[in-house]
């Protein structure tokens, strides 16, 4: 080294004397140890007051995630069939995952103070369609009533009839032309009572059988129209006829011209039948059911003689037009 130099320019060892004590100073250390604390606590600061003022903002963090590929298999031997480049590991997107809200800012859910009721299903009834009816109108035929002719007995029942006449409990009486004994004759009231097991009787004299000349006679009070008569009898295979009159009192013979004939004479072999009657546009006060023949079974003998029965008799009104 020239004699100017303190130092070598190709080794960098110092001319003898050029550094005092010829070693390291320890005020040199020093201060290299005092910047380098000035310098990390001023670091420290600084990152405390960034972290500081970010605490409330939450940060994205970027991850990058490279998908792992297997081990890749040792390339065949030159020359070996199926050799080929290795493929290259795919490298994977980058993730996104969510930040983390700082502890004490958590929103908690909000919890209703009431239940929820759920609402019932609305149920819709369907509304009943009436198909009009296509059936023609039933037409009723009302039934005739003779006026002239006379009819035998009937027993239609379908046939819509009026109510029967309501009769007094002295409107029965005992028709007796012959006057034969009252002994020989039952209670009239005990053929209208209502009661079919009650009956009016007339005894059949021996020496008359089979042939009888008396019957049961009704008063209503007043003149009425007549349709139909009702008879109930525990006797039948009687021969009767109905009858009709008018005036203060009954006609004491069955030959008066006062008698009105309202049916002919006819064998009822049926213990309920109902008979109409003629002349139903003219009114009668007195109504008969005369019997002329009795029974061949109930004829009896001389010593017991036969009756026959009336157990109840019923009139009914003419239809009004």
């Amino acid at each position: 080294m020239d004699s100017a130099q303190d130092w070598c320019l190709q080794c960098g060892a110092g001319a003898p004397g050029s550094l005092s004590g010829g070693g390291p100073s320890w005020r040199s250390a020093a201060s290299v140890l005092g910047v380098l604390t000035i310098l990390v606590a001023g670091a420290g600061t600084a990152a405390y007051a960034a972290l500081s003022k970010g605490a409330g903002k939450a940060r994205m963090v970027t991850a990058t995630v490279a998908q792992v590929s297997p081990p890749a298999t040792p390339p065949p031997a030159a020359g070996t069939p199926g050799a080929s480049t290795p493929p290259t590991p795919n490298v994977g997107a980058p993730t996104t995952i969510k930040p983390i809200l700082p502890l004490g800012r958590v929103k908690p859910p909000k919890i209703p103070l009431t239940a929820a009721t759920p609402k019932a299903p609305a149920i819709t009834t369907p509304a009943t369609t009436t198909k009009p009816s296509t059936s023609s109108p039933t037409t009723t035929t009302p039934a005739t009533t003779p006026s002239t002719s006379f009819t035998g007995g009937s027993n239609a029942a379908s046939e819509q009839q009026p109510e029967a006449i309501l009769l007094d409990t002295n409107a029965a009486a005992t028709y007796n032309p012959n006057n034969y004994p009252a002994s020989s004759f039952g209670d009239p009231s005990l053929a209208i009572d209502g009661e079919a097991s009650t009956a009016w009787t007339a005894q059949v004299e021996p020496t008359l059988a089979p042939k009888m000349a008396d019957g049961l006679v009704i008063d209503l009070k007043s003149a009425q129209k007549l349709s139909a008569l009702l008879l109930k009898t525990s006797t039948p295979g009687m021969t009767v006829q109905v009858y009709g009159a008018n005036g203060e009192a009954v006609p004491p013979l069955i030959t008066d011209p006062a008698w009105v004939a309202l049916s002919r004479p006819q064998v009822e072999k049926k213990r309920h039948v109902r008979i109409k009657l003629a002349h139903s546009t003219k009114a009668f006060r007195f109504v008969m059911l005369w019997i002329s023949k009795a029974p061949a079974a109930f004829l009896g003998t001389a010593q017991a003689p036969g009756h026959v029965r009336v157990n109840e008799l019923e009139l009914f009104p003419a239809k009004k037009k």
